[in-house]
């Protein structure tokens, strides 16, 4: 996200415009938390990850009290437009706010999770991905080593973008994915001969929404025969360094997302579509799932073994 504010904060400027920031998310909207942004103030933030301007859950901003608060904060401000970062949660806020206070709001995919409609790709995916990725291929030397499964839980309470990607990139021998349910009698089934034919190090890559990774890693274990150990990578994923790719996506992104507001769009996310940055209507966004590749899950099992 930090990559993202440099970009909207420099970009803005660049237009002549006067941004500002509203520290704590939808939190300290209502609260009316709002900080003056200049191009210093988003110094040698690039490579940092997180947000500066911190963020926490709003429960209020879903009452018809919080939306009021939010919108006497843009007006007391003088706040012409917001531009807000999240995922699919901040998005349907977005339009309530943009309901109620009539503002023009527009949206920057910023959600590791991946799951945003109308955007192939979402700033912070590529940087989790890579940090689960090097997790792994440390565990695998492990599991070679010590002739063992290691179940490897990555986020994704509702979706499996992240443990496919990862999956793929790691050569697990497996991907647990909520949108695919696998015979796990089966798994462990092909993981036992596999066992009797030697091979006794097997990655597998399980979303955390898939089910109790806990009771699947025992499962596995007992089952197969082969020694099995859980690992949960977690809120790691959620930190560090941004990658080259999500920098990059951040700084397009934010400059799209002016542009978008300059060109009168009054509801919409900036999204990337192929090789193109696109407006897409927030209506549609928050009403549209973004479906898994099964090809490449496919591509995944095929090539995993």
């Amino acid at each position: 996200m930090n990559a993202t504010i440099r970009s909207v904060v420099r970009c803005a400027i660049d237009q002549g415009l006067e941004p500002v920031g509203i520290e704590r998310g939808y939190s300290g909207l209502i609260l009316n938390q709002v900080i003056p942004m200049g191009r210093r103030s988003v110094s040698g933030i690039i490579n940092q990850g997180g947000t500066i301007l911190k963020t926490i859950r709003s429960e209020e901003i879903k009452t018809k009290e919080g939306l009021e608060r939010a919108a006497k904060t843009l007006e007391d401000n003088a706040i012409d437009a917001l531009v807000v970062l999240g995922g699919d949660g901040s998005f349907r806020g977005a339009q309530e706010i943009r309901k109620t206070s009539g503002i023009p709001v527009v949206g920057i995919p910023t959600s590791i999770d991946n799951d945003v409609w109308g955007t192939d790709e979402t700033v912070g995916f590529d940087s989790a991905v890579n940090i689960a990725v090097r997790s792994t291929d440390n565990l695998r030397d492990t599991a070679y080593s010590h002739d063992r499964m290691f179940l490897v839980e990555v986020m994704g309470r509702f979706r499996g973008f992240i443990a496919l990607e990862v999956g793929l990139c790691t050569g697990a021998e497996y991907t647990l994915i909520p949108e695919v349910k696998e015979d796990l009698d089966k798994i462990a089934q092909d993981i036992h001969e596999s066992g009797n034919r030697g091979k006794k190090c097997i990655i597998i890559i399980i979303a955390e929404g898939y089910g109790d990774s806990r009771e699947i890693a025992s499962y596995l274990s007992r089952e197969s025969g082969i020694e099995t150990r859980l690992s949960v990578i977690g809120y790691i994923q959620r930190g560090g360094s941004p990658t080259a790719r999500c920098r990059r996506l951040a700084a397009t992104f934010g400059a799209s997302a002016i542009e978008t507001l300059l060109q009168g769009e009054e509801a919409s996310i900036v999204g990337l579509q192929g090789n193109e940055i696109k407006p897409i209507p927030l209506g549609e966004t928050v009403s549209r799932s973004k479906e898994i590749d099964l090809e490449l899950y496919k591509l995944s099992k095929n090539i995993s073994q």
